[in-house]
């Protein structure tokens, strides 16, 4: 029977099928928000920035990063920076004479220009024609200006040596040389000068505490920190480590875990909040950090996604349909349970954080979905739709009566992420949730007239009325029979929403049924039994 009403109500409104998110129960459209750009544990360079701009030196700042953390010295040393370890071609060149030591103690000067070599490590020495394979690892060593590699030129020597089939490219600078190609490459030369200086304090101390152990010390990217060579440096970054030239962050006499970020969202983390599994540290805790409104990343989003793609990346069981977050003091989300059509799924922030590419783990996730109606409601009744709206505050009941537009229908309170507005449509009406300008899927909620059918006492009659009037409406009166309802009578209702059939009423059960289109579903009257006289 509801597949025969609905199709009568189609053909009814003109269309050929159902509305196509009427097919099925609609998934969630959910969207993600948040505040701040990098892991937010330690330093935030814009917080920084706006510290600096409001009169505090580099001494002051990096304390408040770090709480009962202090300023010492570290002794100067050089530093084993990775240039390159899959190479199967390396270029080294310099604009004058320069000079490499091979591995058995050896030195060869080299002329100006570039320098080619291959797995072999062989070189054209002097005025020789033939390339001469040396033993490794060669050491080049600049003469008056610096060395070059892949486009880029670098203070300090550079080491070629093999790795595997290929070749490994390590520059070996000093500390204070290779922190000028690392300040500017982290924070820009632009900004104020002690805010530069703290990243300076900052970047020495995270290279000293975070040295690889085997063949090279640090990366030249964000495995370690960015490091740029001498392209990356700048008069204001010179200064800014000049000043502060081997200063570093201790706690309790140690070097401090100093890590950084470029925006916090206005409070730092607590590196647990972000890492679970690390070992607390009283000064890697949370800290106010309310200059990084300046940040063009303090408040980023929302982002759009839809049930069954976030479902995909997530690689939960089925398209999301609800989520449970674990949220930290701080704002970043330690873990997320979604459910799916199929089961449950619980990520780490970090984890959600990597598969959508989002800026931080200080997120929330919204979530709106309306749940279709089970069945039609009468003219004159309401309905109670149920839905949900997870993370967020606020949200709107918006509606499309038929052959209208849409508009807002009621202000909504979650209340634990769960909506249920009571509606009284007068005619068959879209609903969807909105939020931020975010909507869900819509749901088709239709309206059936108010149907009633009264038996003449003379037996050869019915009556009725419906309501609304739908003046001209076809009322049909029908009986019940051995192969169904069965069409005895049929007639059409007034102007003031009356009918009258002339029907032999012979015993049985009979009802009234009215085909009002105009966006009303099929209207039904109550059965009624005639019995013999």
């Amino acid at each position: 029977m509801v597949t025969t009403l609905a199709a009568t109500l189609f053909a009814a409104l003109g269309l050929k099928t159902a509305p196509a998110n009427q097919a099925a129960q609609p998934l969630p459209v959910i969207f993600v928000a948040g505040h701040g750009w990098g892991h937010g544990i330690g330093l935030a360079q814009y917080g920084a920035y706006g510290y600096a701009l409001h009169g505090w030196s580099y001494d002051k700042i990096v304390p408040h990063y770090y709480p009962g953390t202090t300023l010492g010295t570290a002794p100067l040393r050089k530093v084993r920076v990775l240039l390159s370890s899959g190479s199967k071609r390396v270029l080294i060149s310099s604009r004058s004479p320069f000079v490499v030591r091979d591995g058995a103690g050896k030195k060869h000067k080299l002329p100006a220009g570039t320098q080619v070599l291959g797995p072999g490590l062989k070189l054209r020495l002097g005025a020789k024609k033939q390339a001469k394979a040396l033993p490794p690892p060669l050491l080049f060593s600049p003469g008056s200006d610096p060395l070059a590699y892949g486009g880029r030129s670098y203070r300090g020597s550079l080491r070629v040596k093999k790795s595997g089939s290929a070749l490994q490219v390590v520059n070996l600078v000093g500390l204070e040389s290779y922190l000028q190609g690392v300040v500017t490459s982290e924070m820009p030369d632009r900004w104020p000068a002690e805010a530069l200086a703290a990243q300076a304090v900052v970047a020495r101390t995270y290279a000293l505490a975070h040295l690889h152990k085997g063949d090279f010390d640090l990366y030249p990217d964000t495995r370690s920190q960015v490091y740029g060579g001498i392209a990356a440096e700048s008069p204001s970054a010179t200064e800014a480590v000049s000043e502060t030239a081997g200063e570093v962050v201790l706690y309790k006499g140690d070097l401090a875990d100093t890590y950084f970020s470029s925006s916090s969202g206005g409070k730092t983390a607590n590196v647990q909040d972000v890492w679970p599994t690390s070992k607390p540290e009283p000064y890697l805790v949370s800290v106010p950090d309310p200059y990084d409104t300046l940040s063009p990343y303090h408040n980023w989003g929302p982002l759009k996604f839809g049930a069954a793609v976030l479902g995909r990346r997530l690689h939960t069981p089925g398209p999301i349909v609800d989520f449970h977050a674990n949220v930290a003091s701080s704002g970043r989300v330690r873990t997320l349970t979604l459910v799916g059509t199929k089961g449950e799924k619980t990520l780490s922030g970090g984890v959600v954080r990597a598969a959508l590419g989002l800026r931080s783990t200080w997120f929330r996730l919204g979530l709106l979905n309306l749940s279709k109606p089970k069945a039609a409601v009468v003219y004159g009744s309401s309905a109670t739709l149920a839905g949900i709206a997870r993370g967020v505050t606020r949200v709107s009941l918006e509606a499309q009566a038929y052959g209208g537009s849409w508009k807002r229908n009621a202000r909504l309170i979650p209340k634990k992420g769960a909506v249920a507005p009571v509606v009284k449509p007068k005619v068959s009406t879209y609903y969807r949730l909105e939020s931020g300008g975010f909507r869900s899927g819509s749901v088709y909620l239709a309206v059936a007239p108010f149907v009633k059918l009264t038996p003449g006492s003379d037996g050869v009659s019915a009556s009725g009325l419906a309501r609304p009037a739908l003046p001209g409406a076809t009322v049909q009166v029908q009986r019940l029979g051995a192969n169904g309802w069965a069409t005895v009578a049929q007639t059409k209702i007034g102007s003031d929403g009356t009918y009258q059939a002339t029907v032999q009423l012979s015993p049985g059960s009979y009802r009234a049924r009215v085909v009002a289109g105009r966006g009303f579903a099929v209207g039904l009257s109550k059965t009624v039994t005639v019995v013999a006289p």
